[in-house]
């Protein structure tokens, strides 16, 4: 018998990326502290976090497989977190206009059963295209994109401000690669397809 499935994250946008790969899942928020720590590089702190989410969630769902995933946006060794307010989604889409942004997205899939990790880092590049500041404004008026790395929202209207994305997984963008989830679910015994 496959265990339970739990995503660990409230995520909208990851919960309907799973839902591509596995109907029958529920979600469990981690409340992970999503410091960050002093000289940690991009990749290292998204495969910190999403190892931490997903043993937060363990601990409350011993019988299950869980899946912990973070994302960590770096243009030229800057993080760019979620904005939280419209100016700050403006500033960063200035500062990435005309450049390229890594997205570092991280998975890990902990069998609670016996304590077992799977992880896989992603590294997604968005090229971006120039930007003149009324795009910019017209952009984030109607997206709103302030919970996003980034500032864009890459499976809505975001995709008009790229020139190219380079991926192996391009749902890793978005915040799940579930090309290396469905693998790693494969293997731990679940049928996808």
């Amino acid at each position: 018998m496959t265990p339970p499935l739990v995503l660990g994250s409230t995520s909208r946008y990851r919960a309907e990326l799973l839902r591509r790969v596995c109907e029958d899942f529920v979600q469990d928020a981690p409340g992970t502290d999503e410091a960050h720590l002093a000289d940690e590089p991009p990749a290292a702190r998204a495969l910190r976090l999403a190892i931490a989410k997903a043993g937060a969630v363990a601990a409350r769902h011993p019988g299950a497989l869980v899946i912990g995933s973070d994302q960590v946006a770096e243009l030229d060794g800057f993080v760019l977190d979620k904005p939280g307010t419209a100016e700050g989604a403006r500033e960063q889409l200035r500062r990435s206009s005309g450049r390229t942004v890594q997205f570092h997205t991280a998975l890990c899939l902990l069998d609670a059963r016996d304590g077992a990790q799977h992880v896989h880092v992603d590294v997604t590049r968005a090229v971006f295209r120039p930007l003149s500041d009324r795009e910019i404004e017209r952009y984030v008026a109607r997206e709103q994109p302030l919970d996003c790395a980034g500032s864009f929202k890459c499976e809505g209207l975001g995709i008009s401000l790229f020139e190219r994305i380079e991926t192996d997984d391009p749902t890793a963008l978005v915040g799940l690669p579930l090309i290396a989830l469905a693998r790693l679910l494969r293997q731990a015994g679940h049928s996808i397809p």
